[in-house]
Parts: structure tokens; C-alpha cells; sequence
């Protein structure tokens, strides 16, 4: 494929000072390995000042949006973008690439141009995979059933993303590519002693350390885990457990887990979020509803064995006591896969073996550009 000149248009990146999400890794990471096969990338996002403005290739381009609510605070800023984006538009771009619905009204501007639409979820999937009746739920989902019908072509992070997005906004089948969220496995697997990264957390070196990393909302089932907690404690008495991360569901899961020996970290830099997935013995995703699923990658990338839930990529991606437990999304179900587990440190160490070989086999970064590029090669022909 000839050189290209790429537009990214995302609500958030790594290098700047907005990050909410899994979407920021995933969509940066993708754009630096665009740009390391030779393609011109630019990057739309917010920013501050300060911010750096290339980063390993990509050019970033900085806004700061305003509004009163999340629906006019999306429309500046996409309004933002396009005016960034027109700045810079010679020559002109030969794909434009947005990232959830935050920027689909600057694709709704530029809809003419070769346009593709990433679903990294849904917002019937962020919400545990129900329907909402507030307004924001209804405009949301309006913003994502419009992007796909204008899109030249959309891609989705897994396959049940894939089909969740048909059933939901009638994209059609011929539209829609699976490109999941690469990783670069090494910087995940570190050398160290798991004992010592306990006890910074007053944890004894030998007690079972359950991990949980995510936001703690809803869709993410952190609540399912801790009802979960008494009934693992009757399996194995000292075992521990670390919420790593933020969310609007805090507060009451701290009040749920008064007397349960739980620890809320908070937000944890990247330094500590990989010390803690190295020092675990297991990771759970008790998740209601995930597309894909980012942290399974990152724990398998750390051999680190993974209880699940049955839901979305997790589904689709663990194979069954081979490189992980998939379990119902109910906490008893969670308090079983991590029972079965957790006294079994061989067959742990075997199933995170197993992980880790998945992802070099299937979710490296040079895997998952080569078929964005694909994508990208459909939506330049105008056809399936």
C-alpha cells in the first residue's frame, strides 16, 4: 500500500491531558504503529497547553472544548476538530478515522471524504447491555446509529462488538470489519518480587492477591465481585483483593466492602498498574457487558491466569480452562471460577502461560494495523 495521510479523531489520547479509558491506549498505540510503517498521522483530540505535539511520529492537534452538557461539549469540539482538521488538509487527507461517537458530528461535516468509524463499544453496551430512557442515552445512540450509516466503513473491536452494532443501528454486515485493540505484550512482563509488592500494600507475601482493574462503573461489575468476597473467604480465608481504578461507583462499593479485606487504590500510574499485575496470583473481569476487553490482554501479557466473565470479547477471546475460567455474570458463578483457582498456583501459572501465547499469536500491534490498513484500503475503493 502506497504512504497515506491519516486523520484521528478521538475525545482522548495517552500524551494528552484527557484520558478516561481504555480508548486512549488503543487508539495512540494504533496510531504510532501506523506511523512507523511510513503513513502521516494526525491526531484530534483535547489538549492543553503543555501538551506535547509530536509524539513517536504522530502529530498531535490540540482543543479545549466547552458546554453544558456532554452532547454541546462534543459538538465544540468536534467543531474544533474540523477547524484543526481543515488547517492542515493540504494536501489532502486520504483517511479519516473516528474513534466512538464523541467527533461524529466533525464526521457528519467532513462526510464526503473517506471516512471510517471505530466502535470501540456501544452505549447500550456501556450500560451493561440495557436500554436507557434519559435523553443522553437517546441522543448517544442516535450519534452512533447516524455515524455507521454515514461511514464509508466501520470497524469493531471483537465480533460480538460486530454483531451488537448491526442488531442495534442496522449496519450493514458488508460495512463492518473486526480490528481488535493490539498490545505490545514486554512492557507488561517485568521481573520482580511479588512479596515486596504486596507488603507496600499491607498485604502478607503469601496471601492470595485477586486484581481488579477497570473503572468501577456498572458496566464493568465491580459490585458483582465484592458480593462475590464472602464466599471465596469460606474457600481460602486470607485472600486479598485490589480495585484498581476510578468511577462514579466508588463510594458505594467501599461501603459494600466495609469489613471485606478490599483495598481502593484509586488511580494507579502505569509503573504500579504493571507491579500489580505481575504480583497478583489471578485477575477478574466481572464485567456486565465489554466489547473487548483490554485488561485480559494486558494480564496474559503478565502470565497471569484471568476468572471472566462470560460476556462480549471475553467470551470470544478466553478459551475455556486453556487460558482462562469464563463464568456467568453472577457472583456466586464469580466465587467459583476464583475458588477453583486460587488454591491451584501450577494449573494458575499454566492458564497465564497460555494467555501470553494468545496474544503473541493474535493481538500483537503488527497483526492488528495490517488489518486496519485492510479497512483502510475498503473505505479508499468505496466498496465491501
Amino acid at each position: 500500500m502506497e504512504t497515506l495521510k491519516i486523520a484521528f479523531f478521538c475525545w482522548e489520547a495517552l500524551h494528552s491531558s484527557f484520558k478516561v479509558g481504555g480508548l486512549a491506549p488503543a487508539a495512540t498505540h494504533l496510531a504510532e504503529h501506523l506511523a512507523a510503517r511510513g503513513h502521516e498521522v494526525h491526531y484530534f483530540t483535547r489538549g492543553a497547553s503543555g501538551d506535547p505535539v509530536e509524539v513517536n511520529d504522530v502529530r498531535y492537534h490540540y482543543c479545549l472544548p466547552f458546554g453544558d452538557n456532554i452532547i454541546e461539549y462534543c459538538r465544540t469540539m468536534s467543531n474544533m476538530f474540523t477547524d484543526a482538521f481543515r488547517a492542515c488538509d493540504t494536501p489532502a487527507f486520504d483517511i479519516l478515522n473516528f474513534h466512538d461517537w464523541h467527533p461524529v458530528e466533525a464526521m457528519h461535516t467532513l462526510r464526503d471524504r473517506n471516512t471510517v468509524l471505530s466502535f470501540h463499544s456501544t452505549e447500550y453496551g456501556r450500560h451493561g447491555g440495557n436500554f436507557g430512557d434519559w435523553w443522553e442515552f437517546k441522543e448517544i445512540s442516535g450519534k452512533e446509529w447516524y455515524g455507521g450509516y454515514i461511514a464509508k466503513a466501520v470497524t469493531a473491536v471483537s465480533n460480538s462488538t460486530k454483531t451488537e452494532v448491526m442488531w442495534l443501528y442496522n449496519v450493514p454486515e458488508w460495512k463492518v470489519s473486526v480490528v481488535p485493540n493490539g498490545i505490545d505484550p514486554e512492557p507488561f512482563h517485568v521481573k520482580l518480587d511479588p512479596g515486596e509488592v504486596k507488603m507496600r500494600y499491607g498485604i502478607h507475601p503469601l496471601a492470595p492477591l485477586v486484581l481488579f482493574v477497570g473503572r468501577l462503573t456498572y458496566q464493568k461489575g465491580p459490585d458483582l465481585l465484592i458480593q462475590a468476597i464472602p464466599s471465596i473467604l469460606t474457600k481460602r480465608w486470607d485472600v486479598q483483593f485490589i480495585f484498581a481504578g476510578t468511577g462514579d461507583m466508588r463510594g458505594y462499593l467501599e461501603g459494600m466492602a466495609h469489613g471485606l479485606p478490599v483495598q481502593f487504590p484509586g488511580y494507579v500510574p502505569d509503573i504500579d498498574h504493571v507491579s500489580l499485575l505481575n504480583a497478583c496470583d489471578l485477575v477478574a473481569i466481572p464485567s456486565r457487558n465489554e466489547p473487548f476487553g483490554l485488561v485480559l490482554t494486558e494480564a496474559w501479557s503478565a502470565e497471569r491466569c484471568v476468572v471472566a466473565t462470560d460476556v462480549g470479547g471475553l467470551s470470544e477471546n478466553i478459551d475455556n480452562y486453556v487460558n482462562g475460567i469464563k463464568v456467568p455474570v453472577r457472583p456466586d458463578s464469580i466465587a467459583w471460577g476464583i475458588g477453583h483457582l486460587i488454591d491451584d498456583p501450577v494449573y494458575m501459572q499454566r492458564l497465564g502461560k497460555a494467555g501470553r501465547r494468545k496474544v503473541m499469536e493474535k493481538f500483537q500491534w503488527g497483526v492488528v494495523t495490517g488489518r486496519m490498513l485492510d479497512v483502510y484500503e475498503k473505505a479508499l475503493s468505496g466498496g465491501p
